[in-house]
């Protein structure tokens, strides 16, 4: 009976020495001590967590070690930031988004042309992950502006300053002003078609910048397309920003009810200005009816962007919205607020300056912001201007809007003083833009936005009692990066370390598969009446009955 009892005690030191060394495999990088939370399971307790070969392998209680090691006591272990609006497309930028806890950054509402090449120059030489959108900007410039010479491909920094420029150098501003016939819009149905085939994952719309030129048939019909594809339109829609229309959210309710007539997913884009309440009402309905519809935000009083936009002019600015300039647009590289005058002057001299518009409504509106289930915290981060390479840059050296910088960690240092959950936050950040992406059937973003074990390492690390913006208004201090944010791990590499950038090129593309089969169908009069009406029958078509049968 001895005997037995020491086997058994033998078998059972055995047993927890296995264990112990199954939890003690070389892991390529262990997190330990840290606050794992998850929105998803809603998991929030002190674990440990092992990554391997880009993925989490284990969340656990027990020991476990691996070739790197990070202490995060006293830290919260989120799942990675995603940013679903983000234009921060050069070295500078992008590193003060990833000091912020971004691991994913996707243009999705400029988007670009030549989808196929865009992808080609980020491949092993990006940061963060990666991804855009067909720009609707961009093709009407290809189909209405036909002169302009264009790029190998073009993103924001080379649409919104240099490619609008030089398409109104004529004097006629088509990709705004013009608007689409039959043929018109085949062509640019054609172009939307060629980049959802190379992977694109929105159509992506800056209608409010073009409402002269773009339909309500436009719109749907864009729509149309990248719903045949399952994917995301997203919009800065009609009217946005008007602070005197009754009616601004007509712009939401355009796009709207396409998404709902064609069941397809949508993205509205700056739901943080005039008629907000009414749009995340009517997005709420929609969600609860079963439609993958959602919104986002991004935490501040001011929005930036090109000083040539056409609601800029004195008889828009000041003539409908009543807005002052000397009172409204402040310019970050002058460091001043302009005159009329001056607008006038600096549109002409650089029609691509970005410029800060304050609007002080928001400061009454960003509380409610923060407490709205599926409104998504997205950036617009703004590109610095200082080039692809410009890595090795001073943070000082940024000229732009601030939340560039600053955008996660001003929601989770308000969060902190406003009382809001935690999880929550989180979920704004990362979980709920995933999810959205997710089940529009998007591959890489049912693997990120959670922190579980058989999901991607795209993890951000800060330290919820003193994480905080630091970038303000103020010229040389608009790129200052946030604190309390010291570990970003993207695909399970350290992108961020003890609170410094790291030039690893760990981004992989987000990406929808690239086909060669399209989905579009030429449009005409005579193919629609013949899919929606009954056929007509003329007197030729009936066939009488002879004579000779009549008694």
């Amino acid at each position: 009976m001895h005997t037995i009892h020491k086997t058994l005690k033998a078998l059972a030191i055995l047993t927890i020495l296995l264990g112990q060394f199954s939890f003690s495999q070389d892991y390529d990088l262990v997190i330990l001590n840290g606050r794992v939370m998850d929105p998803e399971s809603m998991l929030d307790a002190k674990l440990n967590v092992g990554v391997k070969d880009g993925n989490i392998i284990t969340i656990t209680e027990n020991t476990i070690s691996g070739k790197n090691t990070i202490d995060a006591t006293g830290h919260v272990v989120a799942p990675g930031f995603i940013d679903t609006h983000f234009h921060a497309l050069d070295g500078l930028s992008v590193k003060m988004a990833a000091r912020d806890g971004v691991t994913t950054g996707m243009d999705l509402e400029i988007g670009s042309i030549f989808v196929e090449e865009w992808y080609q120059a980020k491949e092993n030489a990006w940061p963060l992950n990666y991804g855009t959108g067909v720009s609707h900007e961009g093709i009407r410039i290809q189909v209405h502006d036909p002169e302009t010479k264009l790029p190998e491909w073009a993103d924001a920094p080379v649409l919104l300053g240099k490619l609008r420029a030089d398409a109104c150098a004529d004097g006629t501003c088509g990709w705004q002003d013009t608007q689409s016939d039959i043929e018109h819009l085949n062509r640019l149905l054609q172009l939307a078609d060629m980049g959802f085939k190379q992977g694109a994952l929105s159509f992506s719309s800056t209608i409010g910048y073009m409402v002269k030129g773009v339909s309500t048939l436009e719109m749907y019909k864009m729509q149309e397309l990248a719903g045949k594809y399952g994917r995301v339109s997203t919009a800065h829609v009609r009217f946005h920003g008007n602070p005197v229309n009754p009616q601004s959210s007509l712009g939401t309710d355009e796009i709207l009810a396409n998404a709902l007539a064609l069941d397809a997913p949508l993205l509205l884009l700056h739901n943080n200005d005039f008629g907000w309440k009414e749009n995340e009402d009517k997005l709420q309905n929609a969600r609860a009816q079963g439609f993958n519809v959602w919104s986002e935000y991004y935490p501040y009083d001011a929005a930036s962007t090109s000083i040539s936009s056409s609601f800029f002019k004195p008889e828009m600015y000041k003539g409908v919205f009543g807005a002052k300039y000397e009172e409204t647009m402040y310019d970050p590289i002058a460091d001043k607020f302009l005159t009329e005058d001056e607008y006038v002057k600096t549109t002409k001299e650089d029609p691509s300056r970005l410029v800060v518009v304050f609007n002080p409504s928001r400061k009454e509106w960003l509380p409610n912001w923060l407490l709205m289930p599926h409104m998504t915290v997205a950036s617009d981060a703004i590109y610095s201007g200082k080039g692809v390479d410009s890595w090795d840059l001073p943070y000082t050296d940024y000229q732009g809007h601030p939340r560039t910088a600053g955008t996660r960690a001003k929601v989770l240092k308000l969060g902190r003083e406003q009382g809001v959950p935690l999880m929550f936050s989180i979920a704004q950040m990362a979980y709920w833009p995933a999810k959205h992406l997710g089940d529009a059937g998007l591959e890489a973003m049912q693997k990120r936005g959670r922190l579980q074990e058989g999901m991607v390492a795209d993890i951000t690390i800060f330290n919820p009692e003193t994480v905080t913006d630091n970038a303000t208004y103020k010229s040389g201090e608009q790129g200052m990066p946030s604190t309390g944010i010291p570990y970003v791990i993207v695909g399970g590499k350290l992108v961020v370390e003890n609170s410094e950038f790291k030039k690893v090129w760990a981004g992989q593309p987000i990406r929808y598969p690239v086909t060669s089969e399209s989905k579009h169908e030429e449009l005409s009069q005579e193919k629609w009446q013949r899919q929606h009406g009954i056929p007509t029958i003329s007197i030729h078509d009936i066939q009488l009955e002879p004579e000779s049968h009549k008694h």
